[in-house]
């Protein structure tokens, strides 16, 4: 397999595990978690833009450049802020559902927003997917928000790059810088106010709260290398070992509560993923060039 593979692979997968991690440092508030996280992923971005695979990568600020990623700050702020708040709060085989959904929530925005068609497949894997999601509403009486909320604002913060000029790290480095401010100033005052959790931490607490820059960052190189080396065919394929690897360990190592009636919501949502997934990789192979047979071959 190519190197191109592994780093997709590597990249999904830490994605994967990420519940382990904002588990460990649960006793901090959710707000704070993030803004620590914002903090110390700009400051290792700033140093990962000195790399290879991100030296490349220009910035040329415009009004409209800062305004796009502006908005993808703001949206990927609230994502951050729902999955780690969900996460710490024991709803981690939601949040799997939620990136579940993500990859079909992405291609609906794109009919709505883009104006692109469907082929009939992939309106049978959003229907299937919508078809679980409502039976968990109905069979509990409550609207998965968590899940709804995270593939709602990971597909809208998709749309807005896909109209973004800047590359993965590059851009990652302006929409936490962006944030880095605001978020400096919350956790100066929080600190201040006594509320705060950093200051009052060991070091080696303190030095698991600021790994949250490393943690965040780790996984967006690996997937900005792995996007250069591999179809991207491939990498819509390995979009969904995160939210498998959450719900495994939302299920098995947290040992939350997992009834018959979700399995019928999750089978339906499964069941749209591997219609999406075997649409994709059917149309792709259909729609490559037949190879040209030199004379010598017939």
């Amino acid at each position: 397999m190519s190197r191109g593979f592994w780093y997709g692979l590597g990249a999904y997968a830490i994605w994967g595990l990420f519940p382990i991690y904002w588990t460990l440092i649960e006793f901090v508030p959710a707000d704070q978690i993030i803004a620590h996280r914002i903090v110390w992923s700009f400051l290792l971005l700033v140093l990962v833009r000195r790399l290879p695979i991100a030296r490349r990568e220009r910035i040329n600020l415009t009004r409209g450049v800062i305004g796009l990623y502006a908005a993808a700050a703001v949206l990927i702020a609230v994502n951050w802020f729902l999955y780690v708040w969900a996460v710490t709060h024991h709803f981690i085989v939601e949040t799997s559902l939620g990136y579940f959904i993500t990859p079909l929530v992405n291609v609906l925005l794109g009919v709505v927003f883009l104006r692109e068609r469907l082929r009939t497949f992939q309106w049978v894997a959003i229907a299937l997917a919508a078809t679980g999601v409502g039976y968990l509403a109905i069979v509990y009486g409550d609207v998965p928000w968590i899940a709804i909320g995270l593939a709602t604002t990971f597909g809208t913060y998709g749309l807005v790059k896909k109209k973004a000029p800047l590359g993965s790290v590059a851009g990652l480095t302006l929409e936490t810088g962006l944030l880095f401010v605001p978020a400096l100033v919350f956790l100066s005052v929080v600190e201040m106010r006594g509320t705060g959790a950093f200051l009052r931490l060991d070091p080696a607490t303190m030095a698991l709260v600021a790994a949250a820059g490393p943690i965040t960052t780790l996984p967006l190189v690996l997937f900005a290398a792995a996007v250069q080396r591999i179809p991207l065919s491939a990498i819509g394929i390995l979009q969904f070992i995160a939210p498998t690897i959450q719900f495994l360990l939302g299920t098995l190592v947290y040992h939350e509560p997992f009834s018959h009636q979700q399995l019928v919501g999750f089978a339906f949502v499964w069941s749209a993923v591997i219609v999406f997934a075997a649409e994709g990789i059917l149309t792709r192979a259909q729609s490559r060039p037949a190879p040209v047979l030199d004379e010598g071959e017939f």
